[in-house]
């Protein structure tokens, strides 16, 4: 298993003490390129945290490995990122499962003071540790099944300490579990309740917290709906964010088109989420400023709702498309990739292709790591998923199955 070997790649961009691995008789689905970079035969070097080589074992020479794994046939991947989640809360939303059964619509209950404000209730309440606590679970759920990288988002708290406890919860989890976080600052999710009657005042306020996040967020998100904000209000705070130097990312036109494609477009933003209702034209806005389109199918499918995004339309106009659990209390409290990929190509029709590179390169993309993470490339961070299946077809098709063999992250078994 752990035998030495020689195939080889020059290491002198790495440290020359940097531990050496190499992954052989292996399957790779690389996604470098266009597709999903299917390798027979296939090797991954690396040198401490970096790839140096990944691809036929005959292309690599003069590799002195300090630690060989024999891969059986096995599969590999990068990493998965789950590139747009709710991670950090506290309490459940059950009841209002309840409620939906018995006919109640998301909107309803939510201006009836159920929904996110429900969870703002329950998450002001918590203690710090409380948050971390709560969280490791989903998050160690999502980790049994590959996951190398996750966004945790705030807007639970809808103040600037409450946000912020949020944030710092957020990034404890990487001191926790072997994992990368990014973080998104949501304050823009729903009104405070102490500003029911003054929406303009916390679009204000919202304004005045993000050059005081110091680091805590790597990014800014809001929700432009009609049961949140409009698009005016959020590109306000979009634009006090480019000011603050943050990157933008937004819920769009998940229950209604309002224009928030376009929105994301005109931001640049990193990423556009949901799009149920997103038009056409907005989609190609986006093609054109690389904002990545984000499908949620969990919210889709717990939602019951009955317009799915128009991937036809995303793939016509060359949109990238990247999937998410969109793990969170209300609308989609799910903590598995592989499922969510099966109800991307279920409910939305994504193939294959499309459904991996969504969890892996794209969402890399979406999180403005695409330097980074998300393909096997050298340079790249040494993030695997090593699967008991031969062929990356069955990561999507089945159901309740986890192949996950091993876990690792910048270059180590974890």
């Amino acid at each position: 298993m752990d035998k030495p070997a020689r195939l080889g790649l020059s290491l002198d961009m790495f440290a020359a003490n940097a531990k050496r691995r190499l992954w052989y008789n292996a399957q790779l689905a690389t996604m470098s390129g266009k597709g999903l970079g299917r390798v027979h035969d296939g090797v991954v070097a690396s040198a401490g945290t970096r790839i140096v080589y990944a691809g036929p074992a005959d292309g690599l020479a003069e590799f002195t490995a300090d630690e060989g794994i024999d891969c059986g046939g096995r599969l590999i991947t990068p990493g998965l990122i789950d590139c747009h989640t709710h991670l950090v809360y506290a309490g459940d939303r059950a009841q209002e499962f309840e409620l939906r059964l018995k006919g109640a619509r998301y909107e309803e209950i939510a201006r009836a003071g159920g929904g996110i404000a429900a969870t703002v209730a329950a998450t002001r309440a918590a203690r710090e540790d409380e948050l971390v606590a709560q969280a490791l679970p989903r998050l160690d759920a999502l980790l049994a099944e590959g996951l190398t990288t996750i966004e945790i988002k705030s807007g639970y708290g809808l103040s600037f300490a409450e946000e912020t406890k949020m944030l710092r919860a957020a990034r404890r989890l990487m001191q926790a579990r072997d994992v990368r976080v990014r973080t998104s600052f949501l304050g823009a999710h729903v009104v405070a309740p102490e500003f029911a009657a003054n929406r303009a005042g916390y679009v204000t306020e919202l304004c005045a917290m993000l050059p005081r996040l110091e680091g805590l967020a790597d990014a800014v998100d809001g929700f432009c709906e009609r049961i949140a904000f409009t698009a005016e209000e959020i590109a306000t705070v979009f634009a006090a964010a480019a000011a603050a130097g943050l990157p933008v990312r937004l819920h769009a036109d998940q229950l209604s088109d309002g224009g928030g494609a376009a929105l994301a477009a005109r931001f640049q933003a990193l990423s556009a989420d949901h799009l149920e209702f997103a038009s056409p034209e907005g989609l190609q806005a986006m093609a054109r400023s690389g904002t990545v389109a984000v499908l949620l199918p969990g919210a889709y499918y717990f939602l019951r709702e009955t317009q799915p995004p128009c991937v036809a339309a995303m793939r016509e106009a060359g949109t990238a498309i990247a999937i998410a659990s969109d793990s969170n209390p209300g609308t989609s409290p799910l903590t598995s990739l592989l499922l969510t990929l099966n109800m991307a190509a279920t409910l939305f029709r994504l193939e294959v292709e499309e459904c991996l590179r969504g969890v892996t390169c794209e969402a890399a993309r979406a999180l403005g790591l695409a330097t980074e993470l998300g393909t096997l490339e050298a340079g790249k961070a040494c993030d695997l998923a090593i699967w008991t299946v031969r062929e990356p077809a069955e990561l999507v098709y089945r159901m309740g199955f986890n192949p996950l063999y091993q876990r690792v992250r910048d270059g180590h078994d974890c």
